[in-house]
């Protein structure tokens, strides 16, 4: 699967990641319970948003405006480094939360817990547990 997305050069994406992960987050706000994972088209493969959130786990680019601002809407959740809020530090929330969902579909899986979203905040904000 990774192999289909672009590599990060030096901590920074390609804007086709950036235009991926734009997609993914859109398609994560209208992801509905029940339904397998919404996927986004790049270089002409249908891909998880879970794999765009996770490739851009490492991406310093910063996080343009108006994307933090749906990011915030979608998630309830203001990110640590505000103006100054990188594509990972979002995406490793993401990431976390489309995980949870995830096995939240799967019959025995644990759902999402008071714990996974605090490591995720922890994550967010640069510390780790």
């Amino acid at each position: 699967m990774h192999e289909k997305l672009p590599v990060l050069f030096e901590g920074h994406a390609p804007f086709a990641l950036h235009e991926a992960f734009d997609a993914a987050l859109s398609q994560f706000e209208t992801w509905n319970p029940g339904e397998g994972e919404p996927t986004v088209k790049l270089a002409g493969h249908d891909l998880p948003i879970s794999a765009v959130f996770g490739r851009m786990r490492t991406c310093d680019d910063l996080l343009p405006a108006r994307l933090m601002d749906d990011f915030e809407a979608i998630t309830g959740e203001k990110l640590a480094h505000g103006d100054a809020a990188t594509f990972a530090e979002a995406a490793r929330f993401l990431r976390i939360l489309c995980v949870d969902k995830l096995k939240a579909q799967t019959p025995g899986a644990p759902t999402l817990s008071a714990a996974t979203i605090n490591a995720a905040r922890l994550q967010r904000s640069g510390f780790e547990q």
